[in-house]
């Protein structure tokens, strides 16, 4: 299904949907899918093809049906994996418990934990939002990476005290930027990784995202998502079905993230 393929219907009730495009994979990836998505992976980006091929032979191939659970927060983490193809997302569960989603993961993206990279146990859920191909590397294979390949390493000691920078990053700016700079910011970073732009520049979302998802990526409430969307939707700025998000005015999502518009009262 193409882009334009893609338009909102209406369904019987009235309410516009779109349907998200499932990908048909194979018993397993090719290895022309694995090593373009190995050498847009950080860690490994820059290797050599032989050195890229050797570190596939560490790496179990593993597809998965839209909703499979790949592992759940709290399991014990010894793994890395790499999207190869479809999407994954990682979610995390309120303490009232609701899940939300914290991350949508495209190929070539990195995910997992291992106690190598000091995460002894998984922190979020990951999940197969549609028919997805990932690879896998166990923390003893891993280990033998970095021994092999330095530069690796280096770029894995940068990864992690670059995620401790954007920890206490994401404590100040919870505490300092507005909820519709927060929810913006989502938005764009969305568009960025899975956004299709139309003809008309409109960034299309194709993921079913519901207020409480939006509210895990914006570090908010769906509340106060809610407001900010519908306030959104009424001042063309965006819009959205069940299955789909649509940011109609990009300029206007980042002067929002940028904090340069008006606040207005209760957001």
């Amino acid at each position: 299904m193409s882009p334009q393929d893609a338009a909102p219907v209406r369904t019987e009730s009235g309410r516009r949907t779109i349907p998200l495009r499932e990908v048909t994979l194979p018993h397993r990836c090719p290895w022309p899918v694995r090593r373009h998505v190995l050498t847009r992976a950080p860690y490994f980006r820059g290797l050599s093809e032989d050195a890229v091929e050797r570190i596939d032979r560490r790496m179990r191939t593993t597809t998965w049906p839209a909703g499979r659970t790949l592992y759940r927060a709290g399991d014990p983490a010894t793994a890395l994996y790499v999207v190869a193809e479809g999407r994954v997302k990682l979610s995390q569960v309120t303490a009232g418990g609701t899940e939300t989603v914290a991350d949508i993961l495209v190929p070539g993206e990195l995910f997992g934990a291992m106690g190598t990279l000091g995460e002894p146990y998984h922190s979020h859920t990951a999940t197969a939002l549609v028919g997805s191909c990932t690879l896998r590397i166990d923390q003893d294979d891993f280990r033998e990476v970095l021994l092999e390949h330095p530069g690796v390493a280096l770029r894995v000691l940068d990864d992690v005290a670059a995620r401790l920078v954007r920890a206490h990053s994401d404590i100040g700016g919870q505490t300092t930027d507005t909820v519709p700079q927060r929810v913006a910011t989502a938005l764009l970073r969305l568009a960025d990784k899975v956004g299709e732009e139309r003809d008309d520049g409109t960034v299309m979302l194709e993921v079913p995202l519901s207020r409480a998802d939006l509210a895990g990526l914006a570090r908010s409430t769906p509340e106060s998502v809610s407001r900010v969307m519908s306030r959104w939707k009424k001042e063309g700025v965006v819009d959205s079905g069940r299955r789909w998000t649509a940011l109609l005015d990009r300029r206007r999502l980042e002067a929002e993230a940028a904090g340069d518009t008006p606040r207005p009262d209760g957001v």
